[in-house]
């Protein structure tokens, strides 16, 4: 994919997540491997006015190339250390409630089984029972970063940080998006059925 190609698709990316409701404010922040380095959504953008020029370039650990009018978004050291983790070649971060309210009520990891939308993780429908991990939040990006990467499982292809948000990735950024949003669906099914009378 060339550096254009892959800007272009970082700002529809942003702009999709933004209008399903995950991107509030200048919240949250997209990744895709160019094939020359690493492309981050800038920071500080409304997601919903972010375009092709708001793909900032980056080293393989998040810093930004030198002479770029924007920087990226202050995640990019996490996404960096994401992608060469789990040999992924795109990632998304977002805010989407699911996600925050799921991790309040499962500290220690989020368990999902038993339902069709799993598949949409690359996991099955049943008896294939799956744990989301969650981390605690930091400042310090090092930090995060470390944390997100040991909390890991090969299986699992998100990772949530508590009262923050949620990291999932992909092969591109399709499979991110799409993971994204079948891991929405799983999260808000998980506290649904948490709630019902026993």
């Amino acid at each position: 994919m060339s550096t254009q190609s892959a800007a272009e698709a970082l700002a529809r990316t942003s702009n999709r997540l933004y209008a399903l409701g995950w991107m509030r404010g200048t919240s949250g922040n997209v990744s895709v491997w160019d094939g020359d380095g690493l492309l981050v959504s800038a920071s500080g953008v409304d997601k919903s006015a972010l375009d092709a020029t708001h793909a900032v370039a980056t080293d393989g650990r998040g810093e930004p190339a030198p002479g770029q009018p924007h920087r990226p978004s202050a995640e990019a050291q996490v996404h960096a250390a994401i992608l060469q983790s789990s040999g992924a070649k795109a990632a998304v971060h977002v805010h989407a409630l699911s996600s925050v309210v799921a991790a309040a009520r499962w500290p220690n990891g989020v368990p999902l089984h038993d339902v069709e939308q799993l598949k949409g993780i690359g996991r099955g429908a049943h008896g294939d029972p799956v744990i989301v991990p969650v981390v605690a939040n930091s400042q310090d990006m090092a930090d995060l970063s470390r944390r997100v990467v040991e909390a890991m499982d090969s299986g699992v292809p998100c990772v949530i940080v508590a009262e923050h948000g949620l990291y999932a990735w992909g092969a591109d950024l399709s499979e991110a998006v799409d993971r994204t949003e079948s891991l929405d669906w799983l999260f808000e099914h998980a506290l649904r059925l948490d709630s019902l009378p026993t």
